[in-house]
């Protein structure tokens, strides 16, 4: 089992590797000002839950195939590209409301929530990231490693929760301001449509 300063120390870590510019970040700062402050969260408890995704990966030892195999690695991280490419097309097109409304316009919860996840699922980089970074924490004279990688994993998912639902929050209450006024939300889709379409790019030309 994990002891408690280590557990605290790794705690810290991931609160500051939350708090670094990323894809992730970009891309909660982006769905929540698009389309408000509980979106932008079921947004955030998206991406936590495909990390649940890649921390089994590494318990179980299939994060090492992509380490290991650049077919795997490629065809994932284009799938993750082809589908920012599809959120930038979207983003795009999008003309807005035709009139001003008190509410930010609504996207449906299952859809929001899928997002985060395909999201953070096609990113390969975070199974390898997950892979070199959860096992400097563990050690078998603790017990199992499967359960102590397990338990890191779920840290990191809390800071993650903690740092990205708080820029989700912030973000959304902005974006709510700013879609009262039609020109103004379509601005922000063509800012969205770059920053998916960046995301995208950098993606598909990312290496192991």
């Amino acid at each position: 089992m994990l002891t408690y300063d280590l557990a605290l120390s790794f705690f810290g870590i991931a609160v500051l590797l939350a708090l670094a510019p990323g894809p992730d970040n970009l891309f909660v700062l982006m769905q929540s000002a698009m389309w408000g402050r509980r979106s932008g969260l079921v947004v955030v408890l998206g991406l936590c839950t495909g990390l649940i995704g890649h921390t089994l990966a590494v318990a179980v030892g299939l994060a090492a195939i992509f380490a290991a195999s650049e077919t795997a690695f490629t065809v994932l991280k284009l799938a993750g590209a082809v589908y920012l490419l599809y959120l930038a097309w979207g983003a795009l097109r999008a003309q807005g409301r035709t009139h001003s409304t008190t509410e930010a316009p609504k996207l449906a919860t299952a859809k929001l929530f899928r997002r985060g996840i395909i999201m953070n699922l096609t990113n390969p980089k975070v199974s390898l990231f997950f892979l070199a970074f959860l096992p400097q924490f563990t050690s078998p004279t603790r017990g199992s490693v499967a359960l102590q990688t397990l338990s890191l994993g779920a840290l990191f998912m809390l800071a993650t929760l903690l740092v990205f639902g708080a820029l989700a929050w912030f973000s959304g209450t902005l974006g709510e301001r700013l879609q009262k006024s039609h020109t103004l939300q379509r601005l922000l889709n063509r800012i969205a449509g770059i920053v998916f379409l960046g995301l995208a790019v950098k993606l598909a030309l990312s290496n192991r």
